[in-house]
């Protein structure tokens, strides 16, 4: 075997050198070791070994022969003659050999040599013997340690690691398992933060940090540890410094103390429960001395622990107490002490045995046994009937309201099976397994306030309404069942004649809205829902005609005969209602086909058009109709289905009255959508959500612009930009309309008049009127105050009307206009060509300007048949003095054709679309 040491052959058997001198650097190079040490030599030719005196000594004693110590060399140096004679000069080899002294001791021989030559070949071995057995021994022994430090650390049934630079390098079995690992790969390699909670990692490097030297520790501190699930758990931890291969390192000893502080924690609860239970608790040695009296004890007997503990039992509780007499009764007694005053107490004493004493408990039940006898005082008071029934079924006790009730005698009442009683629920009578008590007693579960008819000995009926519970529902074994009721005879009737009256129409007797719904909802809820459920609402037509002009009197009569009218046009299981005024409906669900509901509501307005006779007068009503179906999965509800047959009857007068129509969602969606928008539209002009858009007028000779209208934009918080297309009409069919023009008016005079004065122009302002503002009286002082206030000239403002508007009511019309003229503005007939007026008509109006609709103005560059039609509106405008506009022009051809036929103006998206003030004339200043 090879190793660092040199060998040099050399000396012969006798103990003296012979061959070569043994020079001073190959010894020295070997490594001398005084008395453990000796020189020897190998010759490879001769096969001589040679050596120095002092090797008897290692090989085992002075007085071993030549012969001897040159067999016991030769054994030990034979690996090495024989395996180095190959090698070339100066390699070296190293090898360790035992033997045994003549004392029978083991000894251990180190063997350390060099080849030594000239050239390539060796000639032999020159080496040195050493004697290492305490070396060995000692390095055994430190082995051994080690062997036994590891075996103590891996089986330790503390948590054991090793972090180096905050990475963890080694865990032995117990962290293995502690951390939740299944083997050390899972940890060896981890960041050692990983495996402590955040709330203990500052704690942890504070005390790493305070660790400055080889072999300090911290002392034993609580940490939070985490699994590799993720769990947490308690550990009482100590931090070492230490090396690992070398490199400073931490050793962290781990003791999981959960069970302990667990355990701690029990006893601190256990601890409080004492101090803290309601109950004495006395502890006793065998002779009847207190050992231990809890802060109950001194409430219940009003001695204090300090004057109780040392003393006899007997004398602090006030009679005479033998724990042992207790324990021989069964371990429970009921008995009476007194207080320190000298009041009595009712006692109930458990007692168990302790050590060399005893543990007495003792629940002062004073309060309790007064509340029984006043509770059985006022039981038997009570209107309302109790009795007590055994776990057998036999009637134990009964308070006089029950035998009032029962119509019995307390004797004949008490111990005859409860099931002997005659009850009857809406199926008849109950069966002995569905008997209140009964159930109570097989299902624990309280039976509370059911309605049941008794049947008494005298024959007569009477209704209860009864509660059934266990009477110690705390005790799991009692089976007595206390059963109240009160007799409800008289107040249901007042009840069933109230609930008539609360579900039902007073006037027609048919069921009212209320009974409408719940029939509705039941019939679209359970398993048992039909296939499909149909709702009709009817409407009567010319019945407010009948009710205003005959009287209410007269109206009643018709709406009676319309209700027993349609009774007797459904069927047996279907349900008609009355939901207030004229409204009926029916729901059935007895047909499916769409023909079926169809004929059906054929059948009811056939049955409502007969005439009725009345006062000898004959009346003739109609009826509007919708109708809503709902399949078997539908989720709608009662009230949706009667909302949305509502919107379907509203639909059916709109369409012209006495027919029916059916519901469609898209209908729904655009009555709630006209709703949501008319409110929205309302709070718009407090929001501050509508604003005005100019678009230029072009004079198109010159092509500059004389004019701007006013057209209105709406930017809906959370729908974003809505279409005038869709507000205006809305505007305009509610009391919007005059509030939103006032408010045009008022800023866009405002506007423009600040715009002319500041850029220096003269330019004109068209502002949109609708029909129903031509019908307000305040039109005109409204226009009169506008150009007052803001100090827009009057012949820089023009009003546009539409066609329509002006063809409604003409003379109306002509007064208003005439009106607004005489204030000095200019008047504009809007949409020109869509309605149905002439020039000649136009001609008895005050106005000033035409707008040809943009209609005719899409197809004039391409048909010419639509450039003539423009050609002849704009010279019959010329004829009469009006100024024309061209609307909706896109694009250079449409212009130039209008320049072609002298069309004085234009506007549209090719001149300048509908912008801010600020982007068409630039910022205000």
């Amino acid at each position: 075997m090879e190793a660092d040491a040199l060998a040099v052959p050399g000396a012969g058997n006798s103990g003296h050198p012979t061959g070569a001198p043994l020079g001073n650097e190959p010894v020295g190079d070997l490594g001398l070791a005084g008395d453990h040490a000796a020189i020897w030599s190998y010759d490879f030719e001769a096969e001589t070994l040679s050596w120095l005196p002092g090797l008897e000594n290692l090989l085992g004693g002075a007085g071993l022969t030549e012969a001897v110590i040159e067999a016991r060399l030769a054994d030990l140096v034979a690996p090495l003659t024989s395996g180095t004679r190959t090698s070339p000069p100066w390699r070296e080899f190293e090898l360790e050999q035992s033997i045994r002294n003549p004392a029978g001791e083991i000894r251990w021989i180190r063997l350390r040599a060099r080849t030594i030559g000239d050239g390539t070949l060796s000639s032999g071995l020159l080496g040195i013997a050493t004697d290492v057995t305490d070396v060995r021994e000692n390095r055994q022994a430190l082995e051994d340690l080690t062997d036994r430090y590891r075996l103590l650390v891996e089986l330790s049934p503390d948590a054991v690691c090793v972090h180096e630079a905050g990475v963890v390098t080694y865990v032995n079995r117990a962290a293995v398992t502690a951390l939740g690992a299944s083997s050390t790969a899972e940890l060896i390699g981890r960041p050692i933060m990983d495996l402590v909670a955040d709330e203990s990692l500052p704690a942890l490097l504070d005390r790493i940090a305070s660790l400055h030297r080889q072999g300090a520790s911290t002392d034993p501190t609580d940490a939070v540890m985490l699994r590799l699930d993720g769990t947490k758990y308690l550990v009482q931890s100590i931090s070492v410094r230490t090396t690992w291969e070398g490199r400073p390192a931490f050793q962290v000893i781990m003791r999981d103390i959960s069970a302990q502080k667990a355990a701690e924690a029990t006893l601190r609860y256990q601890a409080a429960l004492i101090s803290h239970v309601s109950d004495a608790i006395i502890a006793t040695s065998g002779t009847g001395m207190v050992t231990s009296w809890n802060p109950a004890a001194e409430n219940v007997y009003g001695w204090t622990a300090g004057e109780a503990i040392g003393g006899t039992v007997s004398d602090l509780v006030g009679a005479p107490l033998d724990p042992e007499a207790v324990l021989r009764k069964g371990g429970v007694l009921q008995t009476t002490h007194r207080h320190r005053n000298g009041s009595t107490l009712a006692i109930r004493i458990s007692a168990a045995e302790m050590n060399d004493g005893f543990v007495l408990v003792c629940a002062d039940e004073t309060a309790r046994r007064r509340a029984e006898r006043r509770y059985s005082t006022v039981v038997a008071s009570l209107d309302e009937g109790v009795v007590v029934i055994g776990p057998g079924g036999l009637i134990e006790s009964a308070n006089p309201a029950a035998c009032r009730i029962f119509g019995v005698d307390h004797d004949d009442l008490i111990g005859i099976p409860c099931v002997t009683l005659e009850l009857y629920d809406d199926q008849g009578r109950l069966p002995p397994a569905r008997m209140p008590s009964v159930v109570t007693r097989r299902t624990r579960v309280t039976q509370t306030g059911l309605v049941l008819r008794l049947r008494r000995p005298d024959g007569g009926d009477v209704w209860i309404s009864l509660t059934s519970r266990l009477l110690t529902p705390e005790d799991p074994s009692a089976m007595a069942v206390v059963t109240s009721f009160t007799d409800i005879t008289e107040r249901r009737a007042i009840g069933e004649r109230l609930a008539h009256e609360a579900t039902h129409d007073p006037l027609t007797e048919l069921a009212n809205r209320t009974l409408v719904l719940d029939s509705l909802a039941e019939a679209l809820s359970g398993s048992g829902r039909a296939e499909l459920t149909t709702l009709l609402f009817i409407d009567l037509d010319k019945f407010k005609v009948i009710n205003d002009s005959l009287g209410h009197s007269v109206g009643d009569k018709v709406l009676r005969i319309a209700g027993e009218r349609l009774r007797r046009g459904i069927g047996e299981n279907d349900l008609v209602g009355r939901l207030g005024g004229d409204e009926f409906v029916v729901v059935t669900a007895e047909i499916t086909e769409p023909d079926e509901i169809k004929a059906l509501a054929g059948q009811l307005r056939e049955a409502l058009t007969e005439p009725i006779t009345v006062n000898g007068r004959q009346l003739h009503i109609d009826a509007s109709i919708g109708i809503v179906t709902a399949a078997n999965d539908d989720t709608r509800t009662a009230e949706d289905l009667l909302r949305d047959a509502d919107v379907a009857m509203y639909q059916a007068k709109t369409l012209g009255r006495a027919r029916y129509e059916f519901f469609d969602v898209e209908l729904r969606e655009r009555m709630q959508r006209r709703l949501r928008m008319e409110q929205d539209l309302r709070d718009a002009l407090q929001n501050e959500e509508l604003w005005t858009a100019y678009q230029p007028v072009v004079d198109i000779e010159s092509g500059e612009m004389v004019a701007v209208e006013a057209l209105l934009r709406w930017k809906h918080p959370a729908h974003g930009t809505i279409s005038p297309a869709e507000f205006i009409p809305l505007a305009e069919e509610s009391d919007l309309i005059n509030l939103i023009g006032k408010y045009v008016l008022r800023t866009t005079t405002r506007e423009i008049a600040k715009r002319r004065e500041q850029l220096g122009i003269d330019l004109n302002l068209k502002v949109n009127l609708s029909a129903r503002q031509l019908d307000d009286p305040h039109l005109v002082p409204t226009v009169q105050d506008a150009m007052k206030t803001t100090g827009l000239p009057p012949h820089a403002l023009t009003l546009e009307v539409t066609e329509s508007a002006l063809m409604r009511d003409q003379a109306a019309a002509a007064e208003v206009l005439t009106s607004l003229r005489d204030l000095g503005v200019s008047l504009a007939i809007d949409d020109f060509g869509t309605g149905y007026s002439s020039l000649a008509q136009l001609q008895r109006l005050p106005l000033d300007t035409l707008k040809i609709d943009r209609t005719f103005v899409t197809g004039i560059a391409e048909s010419r048949d639509a450039a003539a039609i423009v050609k002849s509106i704009i010279a019959m405008a010329h004829a009469v003095d009006l100024i024309v506009v061209a609307e909706g022009v896109e694009d250079e051809e449409q212009l130039t054709v209008l320049r072609e036929l002298n069309c004085d103006q234009a506007q549209g998206f090719h001149l300048g679309r509908p912008v801010p003030p600020d982007e068409l004339f630039g910022a205000a200043e």
